[in-house]
């Protein structure tokens, strides 16, 4: 039977482990590493084994591994191997890289620039040298890092919720006609934003180097809460038995201007600071004027999850502009090109407009049309309040920052 423990021996003499029988293919060098790891550099180890052919396994093995090795018949005439541990200096080891510490507070913890050969490998491991690249191609820290990611994604994975029971489904109410209409094509108009806020990022997760894995983790939860919001703004357009409503050219035109950004920063720019934070208001505006408490409880959940996306989005382009100042102007370049891209088209479709009035007015009666147009037009303005301090605390100026708010797609998103 294989004794695993070392033998009794002198204070000053080698540890040996007998491994008898067993062969190195069949488990035996399980035994000889542990029995190294616990020795220093230079340490020695003493193995009797009397499997056939084990010393030569154990020779290519240490050749491999950089440990010297050396063999003789001890005094009963079994043969017993002499191995000097080396560390990972040598062998195989022989020119790992590091990468970084595991921990993103730690000091130097992330680089500056990830390399191609680190892969796959956690953050803080050692690469052996030969392992393939990966052609990820966001691997520079300033292309899309936020320092508030670790948190960002733990409030993320704390918040998320299941919309088979946070929403009341069955909770009874009757709406008019006209106002389940209303709720139809707002939820409609809402798929579609949302199909592109869950597209736009997803097309730049992939790309986004794994040493960077908070970003990486906190992008697929705000993919996860976009399909989530998906579900539920289809399940309410749905819920009394009805269609969705109607899509428009010039709304498919402006969310496509968002896939057609050069860069992800850019995208995340025009998407999260601009065109979610602007749904924020939106979102809060339906919370408020939600004729029923499905679209209530939708609409008060989905605010919550849209405005972390909105603080990463502030997070990720306030690093890059203290890194690169000069970005700046390529994002004022955007919303430019944006808008006069978008100048031929009718912005936000008539229908989403008056579903908005309606719901504001409550009935169809002149006085509450009235009002509720009126609370439409606060609700522009105070999007367009909103995306100017978002510009501002990027280091637009306030004249800036007014023009290009201004600018943004009629759309919303």
């Amino acid at each position: 039977m294989m004794n695993s423990s070392t033998a009794p021996m002198a204070a000053s003499s080698p540890p040996t482990i007998d491994i008898e029988g067993l062969g190195l293919d069949q488990g035996a060098l399980l035994l000889v590493r542990r029995a190294l790891a616990v020795l220093p550099e230079g340490g020695c180890l003493h193995v009797l084994g009397s499997a056939p052919e084990w010393d030569l396994h154990l020779r290519a093995w240490c050749r491999q591994q950089g440990h010297d090795v050396a063999f003789s018949t001890d005094a009963s005439g079994r043969l017993r191997a002499e191995l000097t541990r080396h560390g990972m200096a040598l062998g195989r080891w022989r020119g790992a890289q590091a990468t970084g510490h595991a921990d993103a507070h730690a000091a130097g913890a992330l680089a500056e620039q990830a390399q191609p050969e680190w892969g796959l490998a956690a953050r803080g491991a050692q690469v052996e040298a030969g392992s393939p690249a990966y052609a990820f191609g966001l691997r520079e820290k300033h292309q899309l890092w936020a320092d508030t990611a670790a948190d960002l994604y733990a409030q993320a994975a704390a918040a998320q919720w299941d919309p088979a029971t946070a929403i009341a489904w069955a909770a009874p109410f009757e709406l008019a006609s006209e106002i389940e209409a209303a709720v139809v094509q707002l939820m409609t108009y809402l798929i579609e934003n949302e199909n592109a806020a869950l597209l736009v990022p997803a097309r730049h997760l992939g790309q986004i180097h794994p040493h960077y894995r908070e970003v990486v983790q906190l992008l697929a939860l705000q993919c996860a809460d976009e399909a989530r919001h998906v579900e539920v703004f289809t399940r309410r357009a749905t819920l009394r038995g009805g269609e969705p409503g109607l899509s428009t050219a010039g709304g498919q035109a402006s969310l496509k201007t968002l896939f057609d950004a050069p860069d992800f920063s850019t995208a995340t720019f025009l998407l999260s600071v601009l065109g979610e934070g602007t749904f924020v208001n939106l979102l809060n505006f339906l919370h408020a004027h939600a004729p029923d408490p499905v679209t209530r409880q939708i609409a008060r959940l989905a605010a919550r999850d849209e405005a972390r996306h909105v603080a990463f989005g502030m997070a990720h382009l306030e690093h890059r502009l203290a890194v690169e100042p000069d970005y700046q102007a390529r994002l004022a370049v955007a919303v430019q090109q944006r808008h006069e891209e978008l100048a031929g088209t009718a912005g936000l479709n008539e229908e989403v407009f008056d579903a908005l009035v309606l719901l504001a007015a409550g009935n169809t009666t002149v006085a509450a049309v009235a009002r509720g147009h009126a609370q439409v037009q606060e609700l522009k303005a105070e999007m367009a309040a909103g995306r100017r301090a978002r510009l501002q605390r990027l280091g637009f100026g306030r004249d800036d920052a007014q023009r290009l708010a201004d600018m943004h797609t009629r759309n919303f998103m």
